[in-house]
């Protein structure tokens, strides 16, 4: 396994740029997402250090050794496609084989590589079907072991799990993150699904318009959003980003210089009258059984102003209530009018006592 280091790197296509000088280290052993709006050049990233995609400027280190211009299948990388990639005619076996059969690798040693990833993926009984014959899921845990049994430096995944449905994608994620936790490798992910996101990446990379916004853990970006973007993009339903002066809240001492106050769903809590910061009518009322979301507007503010409130278990709200509202003071992030945080831990930090 390997670490990687991206010096400065650029990608243009034509007169388009689409990687606007990026710096990123990963550590070895690392599991790293990339996340971002379509279009942020995420999965160009991706192609970029895999090397199907040449940098245009810049330089690409793996495991110490400099790669910027070094042939895709010389650097010893594995990627799996959204689409799987496999070949229909072949079987498992063939599929997961192939690649190590044109190394030149010894029979009784592929052998080996390939029972231990159909072990490890719970494929031992369709090594002999063929990609027809699977499931969505079964074919994409053929197209992992595929990148198994080549033992790389580092594995790339290019939104995997998106062409599963979603008790798939919840499964097959486990087998993931349970994957990466038995043979400890380097993992680099791209996602455009939050939940994945959260829940496999060691440290999430949020890219907008070929720039990095934002590197951190998954509790980090998303209780410290380093500005406006991170902070509407992390988090399903997405944080509420309010004018600083539509909340009947002090603005000496607290609010100071913020022209926008963040607030996430679950911080924004139903109040009697004289304590509430806003009063909202209610839009729509989700109820998904062990919490409610509302949508709704807030009333006597400029503007069709949004909010949304996380309530946990069931509600008899409906739509057409109004509602009084506080925010809790202690989760507010506040965004200055370049849109970047005024406060770097707006949550304090928790005891250690």
């Amino acid at each position: 396994m390997a670490g990687l280091e991206l010096r400065g790197v650029r990608k243009d296509f034509g007169s388009v740029a689409v990687l606007k000088g990026i710096d990123l280290s990963i550590a070895d052993g690392e599991f790293i997402v990339f996340v971002g709006p379509s279009g942020c050049g995420k999965s160009t990233l991706l192609r970029v250090i895999a090397g199907l995609e040449t940098a245009t400027a810049g330089d690409i280190h793996i495991d110490g050794a400099e790669v910027t211009r070094t042939a895709a299948s010389d650097r010893g990388l594995a990627m799996v496609f959204q689409s799987y990639a496999l070949y229909p005619h072949m079987s498992v076996h063939q599929n997961m084989s192939f690649a190590l059969e044109n190394m030149g690798v010894p029979k009784a040693e592929i052998a080996r590589r390939v029972e231990r990833a159909a072990r490890m993926l719970r494929l031992t009984d369709y090594l002999h079907r063929k990609p027809g014959a699977l499931s969505g899921g079964q074919r994409q845990r053929v197209a992992i072991g595929r990148a198994i049994v080549r033992d790389p430096k580092i594995f790339l995944f290019d939104e995997p799990l998106s062409n599963l449905d979603a008790e798939l994608r919840v499964a097959t994620r486990k087998e993931l993150a349970a994957l990466h936790a038995e043979i400890g490798g380097t993992m680099i992910y791209v996602t455009h699904d939050q939940v994945e996101a959260m829940t496999l990446a060691d440290r999430i990379v949020v890219l907008n318009a070929g720039r990095i916004e934002q590197i951190g853990t998954p509790l980090d970006l998303y209780n410290r959003p380093a500005n406006l973007f991170v902070a509407g993009f992390i988090g399903s339903p997405r944080m509420n980003l309010l004018p600083a002066d539509a909340a009947r809240m002090p603005r000496d001492n607290f609010l100071g210089d913020a022209v926008t106050v963040g607030i996430r769903p679950e911080h924004v809590q139903p109040c009697a009258e004289a304590d509430a910061d806003l009063t909202v009518q209610v839009d729509l009322v989700e109820q998904l059984g062990g919490e409610t979301f509302l949508y709704t507007t807030a009333l006597g503010c400029p503007g069709d102003l949004k909010v949304t409130i996380r309530i946990d278990g069931q509600s008899a709200l409906a739509r057409g209530d109004r509602l009084p509202v506080r925010l809790r003071r202690e989760h507010l992030h506040l965004f200055d009018s370049a849109g970047l945080a005024c406060r770097p831990d707006p949550i304090p930090a928790r005891s250690h006592a």
